[in-house]
């Protein structure tokens, strides 16, 4: 666990700011108990402070899956590699640090995509919201869709 969030911190501190995995969670008292469930947790309140319309479902909804499967194939990756992690040479180790860094750079891309077309819908008010919660975001060291 210690080593996924350092290799998490590592590629966060070495990434450019871009969109990350995950968007904003509503208050909550327990910790999500996936990766997948974080996602689940962010999206829905995203959704309801952005006021998601119907007319914007589609977008929303290519938004919300790459999302979750960005969750879903980050989570795969960092439990094979914490498995790995004992056995694993320090060439090896390098390796699959390149792996964890290209696959979240792959994810990323598609999710800004997704997110590009989910943004070209929203209304003035709905890019309010959202690009001043990515200000604030900003203001703090992190990202809006990282918390």
């Amino acid at each position: 666990m210690i080593r996924h969030i350092i290799i998490v911190a590592t590629v966060l501190a070495l990434s450019p700011p871009v969109l990350a995995q995950t968007a904003p969670a509503p208050p909550q008292t327990a910790a999500p108990a996936s990766p997948q469930e974080a996602a689940a947790q962010r999206l829905q309140g995203l959704q309801a402070e952005l006021h998601i319309t119907d007319a914007q479902a589609p977008q929303w909804r290519a938004f919300a899956q790459a999302m979750q499967d960005n969750a879903t194939s980050t989570d795969a990756l960092f439990r094979q590699r914490a498995n790995a992690t004992q056995s694993m040479n320090a060439l090896d180790n390098m390796k699959s640090y390149a792996q964890v860094v290209r696959t979240y750079a792959d994810d990323t891309e598609k999710l800004s995509a997704a997110f590009e077309a989910l943004y070209g819908v929203l209304s003035d008010q709905q890019k309010q919201t959202i690009d001043t919660l990515f200000r604030q975001q900003a203001t703090q060291n992190t990202h809006p869709l990282s918390r």
